[in-house]
């Protein structure tokens, strides 16, 4: 029989030709061994119960820094960038209580008329009749403007929030990369540690404000950080509060443009607006995997898998399981059960902006869908060259009304 494909090459997803690839390990071999990759031995998990499982067990499936992390690929030893995804309780519970209020319901009511307003003044500023770029244009923008408002960051800087998420997830190997080398990233990152150091003292010598670093710089749990996780949790907060929510844009306007009949029921009936964003959530999975180590031996789908072992959860897999999710190939709006995707992942490490990002792109969907633009994708988009975010670089539109 041929063997299975390694699916950690980054260049099926800047190729999008993942899918055939999982389809055939969900459907063969769910749990599967591959001996050898650039990122030594792991195991692939390709099912939406199985990758449950391995969320919901911290205890035999962590997450610590110091046994690789949250990423197939391991972090260059002792460079080690720990942050409370990157940890396992008690230390990831206490730091992730820091931060979590700031997307609490109120917060984010606050908030949601301040998103409106951003939304509507972009959409209303996009050429007519000639090629832009939607990725810049309006998820970058979009969510640059967000994440600058949850730190508390200058708006006219926002753009450096952008720059130091896309270091922070590059692949060096890749031919457009931001940086080459991991000393050139470090560098880059320390700059954004230096900045955001800065802000943070302001932050301190005043009383606790809702923002971000204020909350962290109060905070017992996050007030003294090393260095290294300084770096970490700031890195996290701006490729979680940035990358996921501008992919899933970009992803889902292509997804709308192909799906035209999904987009009329929702017109139809708005109450179908939360599935419209579930479905686009589902289809874009920013995030295509997440790693875990076995901390002891143990038995997943009929395998044995021995402590410390590699065990990758790739979600862009669990979100097209046919055993699972019925028609998992198609753009459904009205689907049952619309939040059931993995994009968020599971458990204690599940994605503490998920509301956030699901308010901002029912905005943007609103949005769009008051104003009746024609819009067209005038070429293919460029992908990341990456095995982690499933991003897209450019998305080049013409509005023709």
């Amino acid at each position: 029989m041929q063997e299975h494909a390694d699916v950690s090459q980054p260049r099926l997803y800047r190729e999008d030709s993942w899918g055939p690839h999982f389809a055939r390990l969900r459907r063969e071999d769910p749990v599967h061994f591959h001996p050898e990759s650039p990122f030594g031995p792991y195991w692939s998990i390709t099912r939406y119960a199985d990758i449950n499982k391995v969320e919901l067990d911290p205890t035999t499936f962590s997450s610590a820094s110091e046994l690789g992390g949250i990423q197939i690929t391991d972090q260059p030893q002792g460079e080690e960038l720990p942050n409370f995804i990157r940890m396992d309780p008690p230390r990831h519970t206490a730091q992730r209580k820091t931060v979590a209020p700031i997307v609490a319901p109120s917060n984010l009511a606050n908030m949601e008329g301040l998103i409106r307003q951003r939304t509507a003044q972009v959409l209303d500023g996009l050429p007519r009749g000639e090629t832009f770029d939607w990725a810049d244009r309006v998820s970058t923008e979009l969510t640059a403007m967000m994440l600058a408002t949850l730190f508390d960051f200058p708006q006219a800087d926002r753009r450096k929030l952008t720059f130091w998420s896309d270091v922070a997830i590059c692949n060096i190997e890749a031919e457009d990369a931001i940086v080459r080398t991991n000393e050139a990233r470090m560098a880059e990152l320390k700059n954004m540690a230096e900045t955001m150091a800065a802000l943070w003292q302001e932050r301190v010598a005043k009383p606790p404000t809702f923002d971000l670093i204020s909350m962290m710089a109060h905070s017992e749990a996050t007030k003294n950080m090393p260095t290294r996780e300084f770096i970490g949790n700031f890195a996290l907060l701006i490729v979680g509060g940035n990358d996921t929510t501008r992919n899933s844009m970009s992803s889902g306007l292509m997804a709308m443009l192909d799906n035209p009949r999904e987009v009329e029921k929702v017109k139809a009936d708005p109450g179908l607006m939360p599935s419209l964003v579930s479905e686009t959530i589902r289809w874009a999975t920013p995030v295509i995997h997440m790693r875990r180590t076995a901390r002891k031996d143990c038995e997943l789908g009929g395998k044995q898998i021995r402590a410390g072992d590699k065990v990758v959860m790739w979600y862009v897999s669990g979100n097209r399981d046919e055993t699972a999710i019925d028609e998992p190939e198609r753009f459904v709006v009205g689907r049952p059960k619309a939040r059931h995707h993995l994009s968020f992942g599971a458990g204690i490490h599940r994605c503490v902006g998920d509301r956030l990002a699901e308010m901002q792109i029912r905005i943007l969907w609103e949005e769009l869908l008051k104003r009746d633009l024609e819009i067209e994708v005038v070429a293919p988009p460029v992908r990341l060259y990456s095995n982690f975010i499933r991003g897209i670089r450019s998305l080049p539109v013409r509005i023709r009304n």
